[in-house]
């Protein structure tokens, strides 16, 4: 039967079932095709906190949703197109989500009385008419699979658990996927069974050759590939990203990195893909607890090494004490916060931005730290590299605020080119640097540079260049413990002004103003950080598709706040500021650069609708 191919320019796909279904693979496979493809792409993974929930119950659940398209996209998407529902529980937790006539391939297997009743269905909705404003494709992915897989040394649990590459196969037909890498995927993966690995690859085959023949599936799609600038490619996520700008820092610095870290969700990704590549003097150590670990950390950056922390907000807490040590030392230090939803363990695998104060004060006494964040998967990359410029060159902690959402969450990354990376070269202090009154040469450890305000950095060995570490007060210069009010006063200050300096060698806050430039054009500004940035992007698309005008800016540095920051909040009537928290930086906004700054917050465990977003700044546009 030769069967009709349409043309979409979008798809948002939603895998969905129990934690034990494999929905996270399933969904990274597509993705992984896709991004083979050439589609331009964004994901969502969502799955329980529990390592193993309740199989069949609703907080059990576990989904992926992708987004990919023909054109830059900006979010996974604000509701699917296709459902894949393995599972009643599934079907319901997710229902809500859809669109009218959206598509639900179901696993009809899974719909017994006892699985319907475990989440509250009274009736099987497959049959009472209860999903007619859909379009339900009822697919034994079970039975199916089970019978695939006949003739193979399998268990029927083994067989039955390929169910997800069968529904991946399928899926692969529909939207004309490429399937060559999936198989070798499997090939790899399952090389030291080679049965499993023959279910998996003939359930995946069987699930494409379904689709192929099944009168059910009429039409398949086809998504071209988006027009990206040139270059050579690869899907990445924000955890990963963040790995490998670390290990190029190191490699632009020169210096070895040190991580040291206690496994806490969402963070332990990067532990774990930094202790992958050893070969690039990447040291890891998987420390007792969340204290160890930036202990070692700053120690190691004591010994002259690139020192980096990774956690989440429940460690920050733990960490702050070192880091404020951190901060009396002026040793560079990067500590990773992936943020999630709090408080104390909160909901560890939901997204959250409500660190950002914690970050900025949560530390005893006056104890200044530089904050970026990356708005997105790939910039984790980026962002990265410019935390370590600038603790290296300014010898100060850089808190680094990702979250679940770009942690877990993955893109098209354009790999870049060497060449434009920056020189992040560390220069040592090598021999005394101050002119005793009798003529003697001795090393001063606060002697600053004019310019960063920062001391120098003389890792312990070197002869004449020994000097007190510790928490208490040093004496400005000599580094002598000091308990004079007057110099405690000046190094409070100096410290503070070595962070507020390093605003003038950050780039300006850039505005997107279509309409012209602040204060020219548009009269609303939506000002964000962090991961908000595609959801208030692609919001901001659909409101001037409306025929309105607004402008967009979004903070990559925290703190300090970009120079020209008052400048660009005084050129528009109204800024909206969306946050994943109750109002952090509208705060910080309101209290330095006194604009009556209109906070609009959810702390929901999942990132702003660019629908629900455009429909705010529209009504904020109203009230001008």
């Amino acid at each position: 039967m030769r069967k009709q191919v349409q043309q979409k320019d979008q798809v948002i796909i939603r895998f969905a079932g129990d934690s034990g279904d494999g929905m996270q693979l399933t969904g990274d496979r597509f993705t992984s095709e896709t991004a083979a493809f050439g589609n331009d792409l964004s994901t969502l993974p969502n799955f329980p906190a529990e390592i193993r929930a309740p199989a069949g119950t609703l907080p059990g659940v576990s989904s992926f949703q992708l987004h990919f398209a023909d054109h830059d996209i900006m979010t996974p998407g604000d509701a699917p197109n296709v459902l894949v529902a393995m599972n009643p529980a599934a079907l319901r937790a997710n229902l809500a989500d859809l669109p009218r006539g959206a598509e639900i391939i179901v696993n009809t297997d899974e719909f017994t009385p006892r699985a319907l009743a475990k989440v509250g269905y009274a009736s099987n909705p497959l049959v009472d008419g209860s999903l007619e404003a859909y379009s339900v494709h009822p697919v034994g992915l079970t039975s199916m699979t089970v019978e695939a897989l006949k003739g193979l040394d399998i268990s029927k649990k083994d067989a039955e658990r390929a169910k997800n590459m069968f529904a991946l196969g399928l899926l692969s037909w529909l939207y004309h996927r490429p399937t060559e890498g999936t198989i070798t995927f499997l090939e790899s993966k399952f090389a030291s069974k080679p049965e499993i690995m023959k279910a998996n690859i003939k359930a995946f085959q069987a699930g494409w050759s379904f689709g192929e023949t099944t009168e059910d599936f009429a039409v398949s799609y086809e998504v071209k590939p988006a027009a990206l600038p040139a270059g050579r490619y690869r899907n990445i996520s924000g955890n990963v990203a963040l790995a490998y700008g670390l290990i190029a820092a190191s490699q632009l610095s020169e210096l070895p990195i040190f991580l040291g870290s206690y496994p806490i969700t969402p963070a332990s990704d990067i532990l774990h893909e930094l202790a992958k590549h050893k070969r690039f003097g990447v040291m890891t150590f998987q420390a007792e607890d969340e204290i160890a670990g930036v202990g070692a950390a700053l120690g190691a950056s004591f010994g002259g090494a690139l020192g980096v922390t990774t956690t989440s907000g429940p460690g920050l807490a733990l960490k702050a004490e070192t880091i404020g040590l951190a901060v009396s030392l002026e040793l560079p230090l990067i500590v990773c916060d992936i943020q999630r939803s709090g408080p104390s363990t909160g909901m560890p695998t939901k997204t959250e931005q409500a660190d950002l104060l914690q970050a900025m004060y949560g530390r005893n006494g006056e104890a200044p730290v530089a904050i970026v964040a990356p708005r997105s998967p790939s910039d984790c990359f980026d962002i990265a590299i410019e935390a370590v410029r600038i603790a290296t060159k300014y010898r100060t902690p850089v808190l680094v605020l990702s979250d679940g959402y770009l942690a877990n969450g993955s893109e098209p990354w354009r790999l870049p080119d060497l060449d434009t990376l920056p020189g992040l070269r560390v220069e040592f202090a090598t021999e005394p640097n101050h002119v005793a009154e009798d003529g003697t040469a001795e090393f001063w450890p606060y002697l600053r540079d004019p310019e960063t305000l920062a001391r120098p950095w003389a890792p312990p060995g070197r002869a004449g260049l020994e000097h007190r570490i510790g928490g208490i007060e040093k004496s400005d210069g000599r580094g002598d413990i000091s308990y004079d009010p007057a110099n405690h006063d000046f190094m409070v200050r100096t410290r503070q002004a070595k962070i507020d300096g390093i605003a003038r060698d950050i780039p300006p806050l850039d505005v997107e103003d279509p309409a012209g430039p602040p204060g020219g054009g548009a009269r609303v500004l939506v000002l964000g950080w962090g991961s908000t940035y595609g959801p208030i992007g692609a919001a901001c698309r659909r409101v001037r598709a409306a025929g309105l005008d607004i402008a967009q800016a979004h903070l990559r540095h925290l703190s300090p706040f970009p120079a020209n920051t008052a400048d660009v909040l005084k050129a528009y009537d109204k800024v909206l500021i969306p946050e994943m928290n109750l109002g952090q930086l509208a705060l910080l906004i309101r209290g330095r650069y006194l604009v009556d700054a209109i906070a609009y917050n959810q702390v929901t465990g999942l990132p702003f609708k660019a629908e629900e977003l455009a429909t705010v700044i529209e009504d904020v546009i109203a009230s001008v």
